[in-house]
């Protein structure tokens, strides 16, 4: 009997006890830091805290996507199991690793003829994409087909959103995001900017408010705004070590909204080197972004 398996990338971000727990194959993006290179393995290799120090002291961390070769070597093992794959990637708006995912399945597709290999473009980033992972995750327990998971993957996948907001507005700064005036400008005014992900998968500026609290009551605000089915969901939190925020939005969900059911993690150090220390991401599902 031909055997179903969800793969995703380290930049799912989600807790490691759950890539473990439910044997979740990946493969990793690399973060070049403090002149090494670690592969983004969801904790094991490179200590979230330990990262996060360094950034906010100065260090200024690079990053390198899956290659080519990393995907067909995982590719090839579950082919030489028999198993069939469902390959749910980092949004190709903001990495290169899906493409080299598309080359390595063409290759595999020489050596097993019969290779079934589904390559998902999540458009989704962190735990965006890593709660796409938890809900495959949860179909195929629940007995569906590769089929029913794979078109409710496509069918869900631009009704995920991700909303975001950034501590400090530097790394935008340093990823050309923003201006170095508006830069300090908005560190003068004590601006925090709102970011979200759009239906392409890329970043996009959605609102400007005075202050931290604002800013994570104005994610709250827009879950409220735009969840759909709250009692059925599971709503994600991803931080830049600022565990503290994130379990304030927690409660702020959990008062305003009566939700319970949450995943909240680190931002890895890979979407970490652009995004830096103090970003609050939230994720939830909707009629649309």
């Amino acid at each position: 009997m031909i055997k179903t398996v969800i793969m995703t990338d380290s930049s799912s971000d989600l807790p490691l006890s759950f890539i473990e727990g439910n044997e979740i194959p990946y493969v990793s993006l690399i973060c070049h830091f403090r002149g090494k290179e670690y592969y983004d393995d969801f904790g094991k290799s490179l200590d979230y805290g330990e990262f996060y120090t360094a950034v906010r002291e100065g260090e200024m961390p690079s990053t390198s996507q899956v290659n080519v070769q990393t995907y067909f070597d995982e590719f090839c093992k579950h082919m030489h199991l028999g198993n069939s794959v469902i390959y749910i990637g980092f949004s190709s708006a903001l990495s290169g690793s899906l493409q080299s995912a598309f080359i390595a399945r063409n290759m595999v597709l020489e050596k097993y003829k019969d290779a079934d290999i589904t390559i998902i473009d999540s458009k989704s980033a962190s735990l965006g994409q890593g709660l796409l992972v938890y809900y495959a995750n949860e179909m195929l327990r629940n007995g569906c087909t590769k089929e029913q998971i794979v078109s409710w993957l496509e069918e869900n996948k631009l009704k995920m959103n991700h909303w975001f907001t950034v501590d400090s507005l530097d790394h935008l700064k340093r990823g050309g995001r923003i201006s170095g005036a508006t830069a300090m400008i908005g560190t003068i005014l004590n601006i925090k900017p709102v970011l979200r992900v759009n239906n392409e998968g890329g970043l996009e500026p959605a609102a400007k408010v005075q202050g931290r609290k604002k800013s994570i009551k104005l994610l709250a605000d827009k879950l409220g705004e735009r969840i759909v089915n709250p009692e059925s969901q599971v709503i994600a939190i991803s931080h830049g070590d600022c565990l503290d925020d994130a379990l304030y939005m927690q409660k702020l969900l959990t008062e305003n909204y009566s939700l319970k059911n949450f995943i909240i993690n680190h931002v890895g150090p890979v979407i970490g080197s652009h995004s830096g220390p103090g970003t609050l991401a939230l994720f939830f599902l909707g009629s649309d972004r």
